[in-house]
């Protein structure tokens, strides 16, 4: 694996710091329990325009709001000041690269696993390319491991601690030689990836879990429903769907903010359709870059620019 490149300063608990000095306490609940909420953020650099857009942040710093709720958390700013904080520290880095952000509100101090304060907040960019070879495609494995329930740990809150069930599984998957897994709910269908949601195409219909399937309420999987739907003029399901469904299905892919859009030709060494990139995918993975990146005026509602351009 590539090293992680850092940037040279990030928004913590009121200021803005060098990298290397942002640092939260060994014993507080953050570190112990993974007592946190945060968002994972893109943000794609136009060359052409030479501007830096981040997409759809007021929906990600919605949910943001929505998970500190669910958690019994507050914090002193508004989403209006989450917006331009982020825009704050990704000026003073002046990035000309493609990002991803990172916007943690956390318990500090040296509490137990059930405190609910002081909270602090971070924001910590990092420059990142695609996280999947997006021409190859992915091999996937449905895993030995459940995904969490709203009954025991909510899904829908972007909560640091959730991430263990994730990694479980994706621990497994790349033992096993696979790139990521799919992960079924207590029910037995399927939910979603590691951190990543997931659809699929069978007989030109675009099919995706829905919301009560254990999954992360994602965004990239808002975007995808709405482009499929009104760019695409594709009919769009959200249902729930049986594992051997995926094996006759003739496209699928992984969607999410760190994922993007990661096209899957196999799954348990099945392939999906002729075991290439579908057309349908393709068609969803140019829409979804062209938007981000600043291409498509008709969704410049999306974006927001970094250095006013």
């Amino acid at each position: 694996m590539a090293e992680m490149k850092k940037p040279k300063y990030v928004w913590m608990d009121g200021k803005i710091i060098p990298f290397d000095d942002a640092k939260v306490h060994v014993f507080s609940p953050t570190a112990k329990y993974g007592t946190n909420v945060f968002e994972g953020l893109r943000a794609y650099w136009n060359e052409e325009k030479k501007e830096l857009y981040s997409f759809r942040i007021r929906e990600h710093y919605q949910r943001l709001f929505e998970s500190m709720k669910i958690m019994r958390l507050h914090i002193e700013y508004s989403l209006e000041d989450c917006e331009r904080l982020l825009v704050e520290i990704l000026r003073k880095n002046n990035f000309q690269e493609d990002l991803h952000i990172r916007h943690t509100v956390y318990v500090g101090g040296y509490g137990l696993y059930s405190s609910t304060e002081p909270t602090g907040m971070f924001i910590v960019p990092i420059p990142r390319g695609r996280s999947f070879d997006a021409e190859k495609g992915i091999s996937c494995s449905v895993s030995s491991w459940i995904r969490i329930s709203d009954n025991s740990v909510p899904p829908r809150a972007k909560v640091g601690a959730n991430y263990q069930n994730s990694r479980l599984a994706a621990l497994q998957a790349k033992q096993d030689g696979y790139d990521q897994p799919i992960i079924l709910n207590s029910n037995g269908k399927v939910s979603e990836s590691a951190g990543a949601c997931f659809f699929m195409i069978r007989r030109g219909v675009v099919v995706t879990p829905p919301v009560t399937a254990s999954i992360l309420e994602s965004i990239t999987r808002n975007t995808v429903i709405e482009l499929s739907k009104k760019e695409l003029n594709l009919p769009v399901e959200e249902r729930e769907i049986d594992r051997t469904e995926v094996y006759l299905a003739d496209e699928a892919f992984l969607c999410g903010s760190g994922a993007e859009v990661a096209p899957i030709t196999s799954l348990d060494k099945i392939p999906l359709g002729n075991g290439n990139v579908g057309n349908i995918t393709q068609k969803i993975m140019k829409l979804y870059f062209d938007i981000a990146r600043g291409k498509n005026p008709k969704y410049y509602k999306w974006l927001t620019p970094t250095y006013g351009k």
